[in-house]
């Protein structure tokens, strides 16, 4: 191995050991003192009930864990946006869970909370896979209602997903392990099976303090909303349980006893390794934005047995088309090829750039996956489209929106990996988050952004100095140095992938190592949906 391999794979584990640290340090939630609050009133933890609920020694992945990280930093920080997201295996069957984490902030909802507890349930309903939810929260966050209440997207949405799929057949289960008050009384309720703990949990729409100011009435919670009182008297609530392990062993027992649906028909054979060492990609990926690198190596280390089967190879370079098998499961693979390329027109083409042919072979790609039924993984190293004069003439334009066409009109399920950049329009072609992909997450050391920092930070600046300049106001090379690497340290802290994650841009920052798993459980996950519509991609301009 040269010493070139040897820093690309120093700093890649470095930054992986880096995410491990921030991983660790949300999984305390509100701290170890609350943690152990919760213990002493014999209840679970949030990750300890979705621990004790999944299959013992079974593969799972979390959502979202890095939400809202360093948001909310003025009220003391929402870890996790207080709610754990986790898929795995209940009894067998791939599920969601949404575990609210009451050692923040009492579970209470602020607006990453509303939005991490809607994209469960929109991977729930993408998938038409079980959804259960383990309800501990004291609801909104009141300082913050007008961020979390009205509009489309916010809390009511919940509710109203809840009905949907109850129409359509998506199993859902909610265990009230805690508190539920207000509004969020709503989603047990709105589920086809309830459970509460006795002793800890309890449900109503006002406290006792509220009802006191509202109607006089002097009561307390427990006569109020408890076990006994939503289960035997006011029969809100399906099943009374004596503690968290009951209600999660009981909970187990209806996936248990539900029915298995119809499957989309994936194709999937006996999983193989990689025939190449994936540990190499530490090595094989190199951090400087800027450095070519044949993006092959990094898929052979991905796929099983290293076999690709590669299409329109010689035609494109620049994005690179074929099939594989990750875990079993064939796969599309469109994935931006990052070396500098020679066409037979013998011109140089860079990497990392959608050129015209290569957009017109990504288009004629996703299209044949479409018709095949072969589900799509986009592996994103882009700085964007080709500009210039020469691109213009070519059709850059509508090539690059029959691409976009193509892919946005997928019904096939698409996923996505950001690599190394995602740029400008390029992130959108490749399947970014506007599009809708079952699941997209990100190496550590990705870039996500409308440009690179050096680029945007150059542009910002001019724009800056000539604002200044048009105020009367003379600019020295000091301080416009200092302007500079102001403008640059901020545009590259919005490039990182962990502002991404903290705001849901992204499903997760992961290891490298971490990626055919991710996949592997997203693809079996959309093998629940056999609903999908027949491929259509509207209007494409030859």
């Amino acid at each position: 191995m040269d010493i070139e391999f040897n820093k690309n794979e120093d700093t890649l584990k470095m930054l992986c050991y880096a995410l491990r640290e921030r991983l660790k340090k949300v999984a305390q939630g509100g701290g170890e003192k609350r943690l152990q609050a919760e213990k002493e009133k014999g209840k679970f933890t949030a990750r300890e009930r979705i621990s004790a609920l999944f299959d013992a020694g079974s593969r799972v992945i979390e959502i979202g864990a890095l939400a809202a990280e360093d948001m909310y930093t003025d009220v003391g920080g929402c870890p996790s946006a207080g709610v754990v997201v986790k898929m795995g295996y209940v009894e067998g069957r791939i599920c969601i869970v949404v575990a609210n984490d009451a050692t923040v902030k009492a579970g209470a909802w602020f607006p990453m909370t509303a939005k991490k507890n809607l994209r469960a349930q929109e991977i729930a309903m993408e998938n038409r896979i079980p959804i259960i939810y383990l309800v501990d929260s004291a609801g909104v966050f009141l300082p913050m209602q007008n961020e979390v209440f009205a509009d489309k997207e916010h809390f009511g949405r919940i509710f109203r997903n809840n009905a949907w799929m109850s129409s359509e057949g998506i199993l859902q289960i909610a265990a009230v392990m805690g508190s539920c008050v207000a509004g969020g009384a709503y989603l047990p309720i709105m589920s086809d099976e309830a459970f509460i703990v006795e002793g800890t949990g309890s449900i109503f729409l006002a406290g006792s303090y509220l009802v006191k100011a509202a109607i006089g009435e002097t009561v307390d919670n427990e006569t109020l909303g408890g076990a006994t009182a939503q289960t035997e008297i006011s029969g809100v609530i399906d099943h009374k349980c004596k503690d968290d392990a009951e209600c999660l062993t009981r909970i187990r027992a209806v996936l248990a006893h539900t029915g298995h649906t119809e499957k989309a028909g994936f194709d999937r054979t006996a999983p193989a390794k990689p025939a190449l060492n994936e540990e190499e990609i530490y090595g094989l990926m190199p951090l400087d934005r800027s450095k070519p690198y044949d993006m092959m190596d990094i898929i052979n280390r991905l796929v099983d047995d290293s076999a690709f089967e590669p299409y329109k190879e010689l035609y494109g370079q620049t994005i690179i088309c074929g099939y594989a098998r990750i875990d079993g499961w064939a796969v599309g693979i469109v994935a931006n090829q990052r070396k500098i390329v020679k066409t037979k027109k013998n011109e140089m083409q860079m990497g990392g750039v959608i050129y015209s042919d290569s957009a017109d072979k990504a288009a004629r790609f996703i299209m044949n996956c479409n018709q095949r039924k072969v589900p799509l993984v986009f592996i994103q190293d882009v700085t964007g489209f080709m500009v210039g004069s020469r691109s213009e003439q070519g059709g850059i334009i509508k090539d690059g929106a029959k691409m976009v066409n193509a892919m946005a009109n997928s019904v096939v399920p698409k996923f996505t990996v950001i690599v190394g950049n995602s740029y400008g329009a390029g992130n959108y072609a490749m399947c970014g988050k506007a599009y809708d992909p079952r699941l997209i997450i990100a190496w550590p050391g990705a870039q996500i952004g409308v440009m690179s920092g050096a680029s945007a930070a150059k542009t910002l600046l001019q724009i800056k100095v000539s604002s200044l300049k048009a105020k009367g106001k003379e600019i020295t090379p000091a301080e416009e140095a200092e302007l500079l690497k102001e403008i640059t340290d901020k545009y590259n802290e919005e490039l990182s992938p962990y502002y991404a994650a903290a705001r849901l841009w992204i499903d997760a920052v992961i290891d490298p190592l971490e990626t055919r798993s991710y996949l592997s459980m997203g693809i079996e996950a959309a093998n629940n949906n056999p609903k999908m519509k027949r491929f259509n991609v509207g209007v494409i301009q030859t």
